[in-house]
């Protein structure tokens, strides 16, 4: 019965590689005594949902036996911490009485009862801690408020203990409230109109708090049980599961962007879908935050703080309609950049624009001859539409490993002497894909061992005999790459096929996860609307035998990036990630690269990264980058925070200059089409932003002077240099040539 199970799961499972967070950061309208006079209590449905979630938890997934009924009583935290991210309403008081009071009860309410009281019982005083604190910042905002005073703040407190107690928490918010009046200064508000604005952002905070009702809370607070678990497991109320396409992906139909609220309730952009009019617009990265909507002829609203579903709504619209968004990156180190509008038209994802795409760079050779080397672009990894449409919108019958062919086919008519396989943006797809793709540079082999929840093991192999390109290949990778990526970048490592460059690591997200309809495993009636559970129920590993979990991908040419230090990039800063493990090798025709082979190509790199222009600049803006991020605490003084906006923006210009200034010396490249996007999808425009004093060079400055594609492409060169030399073939077969071609 549980391996019939089991396979049903396997049917079920899709690759999930965005992180979704839940968090209840939208707070409440004030009222004498409660926030809202909603009467929450467990329903018979809630009960059977829990029940039954409770059971897939400890029965399928792939962590069950890691969690224990001791750790249930961790779930008053955890489901504190999810409501007040950031440590600021509740107080340690607070926690210690909970716990006391619901933490010995929950594994019995939850498994046996079905019971989510405590859920409701938490969030009332919750509700109650947010009123009660916005009463306090009102009445602060009557008094003067200090920006000349020597005083830090620390914005992120994700970590921190909450306050011991309410005089405690009093003097957190008193440095809280200027630490959220400075931007306004910073952008040449007045005092009044500063004041006026943390009004109306805490007044609406307790507008929406009370649009909060219980399929919200139950779903938070499940959520919180499945977060113990491991960081992709969610549950989904009725409402969000039954609205699949923007809750369950959290993706807006329209713009192509996954959206969520960060901790301290702004809307951020999470992912953004490739193809979609906001990967056009280049103008909006993750992690962005929108601050405002304003449609066509309308007047802007502000939206922190309102509900993700709200925000859904309006952002949708019909196709051609236009769309503003004021869009603010994140702070580095306490300065926050100048905040945009950036228009959009909302539209169908042109899944062509997403496509495979690929250009020829010709590097300098020896006695003055160029060495052309291919370089093919992968944002995700596509199939074709499940739906049969395969209009000029869609991609091929074939998807991602059709449309790579037929490049390489173009590439190598060409007369390239070497490939690179750029997946600096690719967050994963279809497994499929992946596998099948391998096979164009390994021929028949295994790819991936996929194991399940029940500790059976399954290989995905590629089945081709014939690799469709059998020359020098090199993989960029970034700590962006994220699942089918790393499966893909994993196995060619493994079969020495390729060199692999780039951030430190790569992602590190080596699970799947099934989407579940509650309703397949409660009593309740067919007609009534039931939620869903986002399970986690499979690992995978390489054909070595390792896992992807957490550590990712280890790039043989390591490249200084930025990325290495964005906080929260990367499996292994998620709470509760898997841990990384290996298993046995599956049998396969193959072995890494000799480390021989790679030692001189390392070296020639790292001289190069020592010696030239280019590096010092990147060394540059990653050292700067790297000591913004090391400042945990923000000052609250005025005048230091405009000297430090000073710096920034100099520091801005400085960078941007100097990689201008080196583009115009870039090696030159011509870009190679698909045959169907020649035909039917001219590359497109994008959208300027409307904001006359928005730094136009934001945008595309590393698209000027792509310093990263040109180390690879010198790397991928020595690579194809070295591999001639007969000191590095083994068994008189050279290095960086697939299995099909060392044994016949």
């Amino acid at each position: 019965m549980k391996n019939h199970f089991l396979k049903h799961l396997l049917r079920s499972a899709v690759l999930w590689v965005a992180t979704w967070t839940l968090a209840v950061a939208a707070p409440v309208e004030a009222t004498k005594g409660l926030v809202n006079d909603q009467i929450y209590t467990t329903t018979p449905l809630m009960s059977s949902e829990t029940q039954a979630l409770v059971k897939l938890l400890q029965m399928y997934h792939y962590n069950r036996d890691n969690v224990t009924p001791d750790d249930y009583g961790q779930l008053v935290t955890e489901y504190m911490s999810d409501l007040d991210p950031q440590h600021l309403f509740f107080t340690a008081q607070d926690e210690a009485q909970l716990r006391k009071q619901y933490s010995p009860r929950l594994l019995t309410d939850l498994e046996y009862l079905g019971n989510i009281d405590a859920a409701f019982a938490i969030f009332r005083l919750y509700e109650e801690r947010v009123h009660t604190r916005t009463t306090w910042i009102l009445a602060q905002l009557e008094k003067d408020i200090d920006l000349t005073a020597k005083e830090a703040y620390s914005p992120d407190r994700t970590k921190a203990p909450w306050p011991a107690n309410m005089s405690e928490a009093d003097e957190l918010w008193r440095r809280r409230l200027k630490y959220e009046m400075i931007p306004d200064f910073l952008a040449g508000k007045t005092i009044p109109e500063a004041k006026a604005n943390m009004k109306k952002r805490h007044e609406r905070l307790l507008k929406n708090l009370a649009d909060i009702d219980a399929s919200d809370i139950q779903e938070a607070y499940l959520t919180s049980l499945t977060k113990m678990y491991d960081p992709h497991s969610a549950y989904f109320s009725p409402d969000s599961y039954e609205d699949f396409g923007i809750q369950m992906r959290l993706s807006l139909t329209g713009i192509g962007a996954v959206l969520g609220l960060d901790d301290d309730g702004y809307c951020v952009v999470r992912e953004i879908v490739p193809g979609a009019p906001v990967d056009l617009s280049k103008q909006i990265k993750v992690n962005d935050k929108i601050l405002s909507v304003r449609q066509d002829g309308d007047e802007p609203v502000d939206i922190y703080g309102m509900k993700l579903r709200k925000i859904v709504d309006m952002i949708r619209g019909k196709k051609a309609t236009h769309l503003t968004l004021m869009i603010q990156s994140p702070d580095v180190g306490g300065v926050t950049p100048k905040a945009k509008e950036v228009t959009l038209v909302r539209d169908d994802v042109k899944l062509n624009s997403s496509r495979a795409s690929a250009s020829i760079y010709d590097l300098p050779g020896e006695n003055g001859a160029t060495v052309p080397v291919g370089v093919i672009t992968l944002k995700s990894f596509y199939g074709p539409s499940d739906d049969g449409d395969n209009s000029d919108d869609q991609p091929a019958q074939g998807g991602t490993t059709k449309d790579v062919a037929e490049l390489l086919g173009k590439l190598k008519a060409s007369g390239i002497k070497a490939l690179v396989i750029d997946l600096r943006v690719n967050g994963g797809g279809l497994l499929s894909e992946a596998v099948n793709l391998t096979g164009l540079f390994i021929g028949q082999g295994a790819v991936v061992q996929v194991r399940n929840s029940g500790g059976q093991l399954s290989v995905d192999k590629s089945t081709d005999p014939n690799p469709a390109y059998d020359g020098p290949l090199a993989v960029l990778t970034s700590r962006f790459s994220a699942s089918a990526s790393e499966i893909f970048a994993g196995a060619l490592q493994n079969y020495g096929r390729a060199i692999i460059v780039g951030d430190s690591s790569t992602h590190g997200k080596g699970t799947v996860q099934a989407m579940l309809p509650m309703k397949n495993f409660i009593r309740e009636g067919s007609d009534t609307r039931t939620g869903g559970i986002k399970l986690t129920i499979q690992k995978f590993y390489l054909p070595n035998g390792a896992s992807t979990q957490k550590k990712g991908v280890i790039p043989d040419v390591t490249l200084p990036s930025i990325d290495d230090y964005l906080p929260y990039v990367g499996e292994s800063s998620l709470p509760h990630a898997l841990l990384w493990d290996e298993i046995k090798s599956t049998p396969f025709i193959g072995q890494p690269l000799a480390p021989a082979f790679v030692a001189p190509i390392v070296e020639a790199s790292h001289e190069r990264q020592q010696n030239l222009e280019e590096f010092a600049l990147l060394r540059e803006n990653v050292d700067h980058f790297k000591m913004m991020v090391e400042k945990k605490d923000v000052s609250l003084n005025l005048m230091d925070r405009r000297s430090e906006k000073k710096e920034a923006t100099d520091f801005k210009k400085h960078i941007d200059g100097a990689l201008a200034q080196l583009a115009k010396n870039d090696y030159p490249h011509r870009d190679i089409k698909l045959s169907g996007v020649v035909a039917n999808d001219p590359e497109p425009t994008p959208p300027k932003s409307d904001d006359p004093d928005a730094e136009s060079e934001d945008a595309d400055t590393s698209a000027k002077f792509d310093i990263f594609l040109r180390e690879t492409l010198r790397v991928v060169v020595d690579a194809a240099r070295l591999s001639k030399d007969p000191q590095y073939w083994a068994n008189g077969n050279a290095p960086l040539t697939p299995a099909a071609s060392k044994h016949g």
